[in-house]
C-alpha cells in the first residue's frame, strides 16, 4: 500500500521493520499506565481529602479538572499536526515534563486560581502523554499491524486505576493531599521522562502516501461530511458513555445499595474494559467500519437502557457492568482506529486530533451535566434512559458516516 524505502531495511511495515524501536511498545505500556494513574485517576481518590483540607467548594475543584480535559481537547488538534511531522518523543517527553510541572502547580497551590492554572498546565501534559499521541506514534510505526500494537497499550493504560487509584490512597493514609502529589509528580517524572526520552529515538517514517479512492490531504477530509457525522456519533456517544460512568454509583446508591457495592459495580466494569478490547481485533477482521462503529455504539446505549430498568439482583448489576466495560473497551479502540479504517495512516494525528476533540469536551462536561439533568427527569434510572436514548441516535448517525471506498478488514486504508 506504501512505499517507505523498505528495500533496504526490510518492510517498513513488517514485523522484522528495524526502523521501529523496540522499546516503545514496552515503554508506552508503562506510561499510558503511569500518566493515566496519576495525572488523571489520582484526582478522583484525593478530591475528598482536598477539599475538606482546604475548603474549596467540590464543584470548583471538579471544574478545574473538568478545565484539563477541555485544554486537552483543543491542544490535542495541534499536536495531532506536530506528530505528524515530528513523531512522538519530543513531544511525549515534553509532555512529561509538563505533567510533572503540573502536579507541583496543583500540590503547591494555596488558592484556586493556582489550582486551575495548574490543572489547565496539566491539560496540555494530557494532550501530549496520553493516548493520542501513544496511538498516532504505533499506527504509524506499526502499520499495517498497528491494531494488535494498539489493543496491547490500552490494555495496559485499562490497568492505570488498577495500579494507582489503590496507590494514591495508600499514600493519602500516611501523607496530606499535597505531599501525595509531590510523591506522584517524583514518580511521574523517574517512569515517563526517561521512557519518552530513550524509547522513543527511532526515526519517524515518512508519512505514507494518499491511497487511492481518498482525498488529497487532510483539510478536505476534515471538512467532509462523512468526517463531521463520525466526528458528531463520536461525540454523543462519549457525552452518553462518560455520564453513565459517573453516574453509576448515584443510581446504585438511590436504589439502597452501599457505597463499597456500588463501587464494585464501577470497578469490575473496568475489568470488562479489559476483557473486551482482547476481542477487538477480532471483531475488526469481521466488519467494516461503520457497521462494528453502529454495533459498538448501539451496544452501549443497550447497556445503559439494562442498568436503567435493572433495580437487581446484585449478581445481574455486576453482570451488566461488565458488558458495558466490554463495549467501553472496544470504544477505546475504535476511535483509535476510525482514520486509518476510513481514510489512511497519512494525516492520522491531525485528524485523529480534530475527532478526539469535540468527543473530549463532551466527556468533560458528561458529569456536571448528567448531574444536573438527574433531578430534573425525576432520579437517575430516567437520566440513563435519557443517556441510552443520545447513545442510539449517535449510532443512527453513525450509519451515515460511510466515506466512499472503505471496505472490510483490520485498520487497513481504503485502496
Amino acid at each position: 500500500m506504501t512505499d517507505l524505502n523498505t528495500s533496504a531495511r526490510g518492510a517498513a511495515t513488517g514485523s522484522g521493520d528495524r526502523s521501529r524501536p523496540r522499546a516503545a511498545l514496552p515503554a508506552l505500556c508503562l506510561t499510558q499506565i503511569t500518566s493515566w494513574g496519576i495525572v488523571y485517576y489520582a484526582f478522583p481518590v484525593l478530591n475528598p481529602e482536598i477539599t475538606h483540607a482546604t475548603g474549596w467548594p467540590a464543584g470548583a475543584t471538579t471544574a478545574a479538572f473538568s478545565l484539563a480535559l477541555v485544554v486537552s481537547a483543543l491542544a490535542g488538534i495541534r499536536v495531532g499536526r506536530v506528530l505528524d511531522r515530528r513523531g512522538p518523543r519530543a513531544v511525549m517527553t515534553t509532555g512529561s515534563v509538563l505533567g510533572t510541572v503540573s502536579l507541583l502547580l496543583v500540590a503547591s497551590a494555596l488558592n484556586l486560581p493556582v489550582f486551575f492554572a495548574g490543572w489547565a498546565l496539566a491539560g496540555l501534559a494530557m494532550a501530549t502523554t496520553f493516548y493520542q499521541p501513544a496511538f498516532a506514534a504505533l499506527t504509524r510505526w506499526w502499520a499495517p499491524d498497528h491494531v494488535r500494537a494498539l489493543t496491547i497499550v490500552t490494555l495496559a493504560g485499562g490497568l492505570a486505576s488498577t495500579v494507582f487509584a489503590p496507590l494514591t490512597a495508600l499514600l493519602a493514609e500516611h501523607l496530606s493531599w499535597r505531599h501525595t502529589y509531590l510523591s506522584l509528580a517524583g514518580l511521574l517524572a523517574a517512569l515517563t521522562i526517561p521512557a519518552h526520552a530513550l524509547a522513543l529515538r527511532a526515526p519517524w517514517p515518512p508519512a505514507p502516501p494518499t491511497a487511492r479512492g481518498t482525498t488529497d490531504g487532510a483539510t478536505p477530509v476534515a471538512r467532509s461530511r462523512p468526517f463531521w457525522l463520525l466526528a458528531a456519533a463520536f461525540t454523543l456517544s462519549a457525552f452518553a458513555m462518560y455520564a453513565v460512568v459517573v453516574a453509576l454509583v448515584p443510581l446504585l446508591l438511590e436504589r439502597g445499595y452501599s457505597t463499597a457495592q456500588a463501587a464494585w459495580v464501577l470497578g469490575l466494569g473496568g475489568a470488562g474494559q479489559t476483557l473486551g478490547r482482547t476481542l477487538y481485533a477480532a471483531l475488526a477482521r469481521r466488519t467494516t467500519a461503520t457497521r462494528r462503529t453502529t454495533v459498538l455504539i448501539t451496544l452501549g446505549g443497550i447497556t445503559t437502557i439494562a442498568f436503567a430498568v435493572t433495580p437487581g439482583p446484585y449478581v445481574l448489576l455486576i453482570a451488566v457492568s461488565v458488558a458495558a466495560g466490554m463495549v467501553r473497551g472496544n470504544l477505546t479502540l475504535l476511535q483509535a482506529t476510525a482514520v486509518t479504517d476510513r481514510w489512511g495512516h497519512t494525516h492520522y494525528g491531525r485528524l485523529s486530533g480534530l475527532l478526539a476533540a469535540p468527543a473530549t469536551t463532551a466527556a468533560a462536561l458528561a458529569p456536571f451535566v448528567g448531574a444536573a439533568l438527574a433531578p430534573l427527569l425525576g432520579g437517575y434510572p430516567q437520566l440513563f434512559g435519557l443517556l441510552a436514548t443520545t447513545s442510539l441516535l449517535a449510532a443512527l448517525i453513525a450509519t451515515c458516516s460511510d466515506p466512499a471506498g472503505v471496505r472490510r478488514g483490520r485498520g487497513l486504508s481504503p485502496s
